[in-house]
């Protein structure tokens, strides 16, 4: 009797084996085929999917994905990564004056939430605070200008001492970004007519946000 059961236990996994041998043969493995898509990066060049996972490549530098926050952009040349200011930012960048080694111009990405009975336009105006003031920044340092796709409520935020200091903010449903360029160096800060987006760090941030991606 017990034969008979090993027997039969016998032939049941030989003819498994034989199945499994059959199948493997028969329908081998197949490598995993991606779509031919492409993915563009923020400084216009792109990348294809990897297997097997068939997702995109990461965008090498100077691209960036802030993931958190969703959005990606490119890092403007020559500006290397600094600590960050304080607890809003989530980015920092700066150039040095190549002969004097000092800082000439700063990019900093800082993110406010805004409260559920709150708006964007009041969380502007509670985080646009002039540096040498402490105040709030008055209305008439406002302006709004398109760059790219996306429109940004630009805010003068402070010229003291040779420092201009010009935010770009995007609202969004839940959050404000704001963008800083901060110029430093800048000899004549005092006037009126000066135009803030021919300098260093305002025009550098200009070119960064029309390569911004997502919010």
């Amino acid at each position: 009797m017990k034969s008979l059961l090993l027997g039969v236990v016998l032939i049941i996994i030989l003819g498994f084996g034989g199945l499994v041998y059959r199948n493997a043969v028969d329908y081998p493995t197949r490598p995993v085929a991606c779509q031919m898509d492409a993915k563009v990066c923020p400084d216009g060049t792109s990348v294809g999917r990897t297997e097997p996972s068939c997702t995109f490549q990461v965008c090498p530098p100077p691209n960036v994905s802030l993931s958190d926050i969703g959005i990606a952009y490119a890092v403007p040349e020559d500006f290397v990564i600094i600590a960050l200011p304080d607890t809003a930012s989530v980015a920092a960048y700066e150039v040095s004056d190549p002969v004097s080694i000092e800082p000439l111009a700063t990019i900093v990405i800082r993110r406010y939430a805004i409260n559920a009975s709150s708006t964007a336009l009041a969380t502007i105006q509670q985080t646009a605070i002039g540096g040498a003031s402490g105040l709030p920044v008055p209305t008439t340092a406002y302006s709004s200008t398109v760059i790219g796709t996306k429109r940004f409520t630009v805010v003068n935020i402070e010229r003291f001492e040779g420092v201009v200091d010009t935010a770009y903010y995007l609202a969004r449903s839940t959050d404000v970004l704001r963008f800083d360029a901060i110029d430093r160096n800048v000899i004549n800060w005092t006037e009126p007519s000066l135009d803030v987006s021919k300098l260093t760090a305002n025009s550098v941030l200009r070119g960064l946000l029309t390569t911004l991606q997502g919010g």
